[in-house]
């Protein structure tokens, strides 16, 4: 079954961008070495990490199907950082995958345990809807 686990980190003008650049290095490191982790095992679908929230937009559609943007919204409490699709056999794997994304080093080395919250991914609409 397929999930994903999205990262959300601290509130923009915190946190990475005043680490050291050891620090930062490290946490990379970890990062590219559990993708390649999971991707070994068969059960990295997709990872990507996402920009800060000051180059974010909210768009919707104006009554003529234009788009409206709105934002950029940097106060924000917390962001997505960053998500895993990942393809395993069980919720419990995927939550030992987003234990170990959790633990991700942040400055000094010490553990972050950020959190990452894992859904499960629908193949489609229930079938009670259709």
């Amino acid at each position: 079954m397929k999930y994903i686990l999205m990262m959300n980190t601290m509130r923009a003008g915190h946190g990475v961008p005043q680490w050291s650049q050891k620090d930062l290095q490290a946490h990379i490191a970890f990062m590219m070495s559990l993708n390649k982790e999971l991707r070994q095992s068969g059960e990295l679908v997709s990872a990507e990490g996402l920009s800060f929230p000051d180059q974010a937009k909210l768009v919707r559609a104006g009554k003529d199907g234009l788009p409206i943007t709105d934002g950029v919204f940097p106060e924000s409490k917390e962001f997505l950082a960053g998500y895993w699709i990942v393809d395993v056999d069980s919720p419990e794997r995927a939550y030992v995958v987003a234990a170990k994304a959790s633990a991700a080093p942040g400055p000094g080395g010490a553990p972050l345990n950020m959190p990452i919250e894992v859904r499960p991914i629908m193949s489609g609409p229930p079938p009670e809807m259709l």
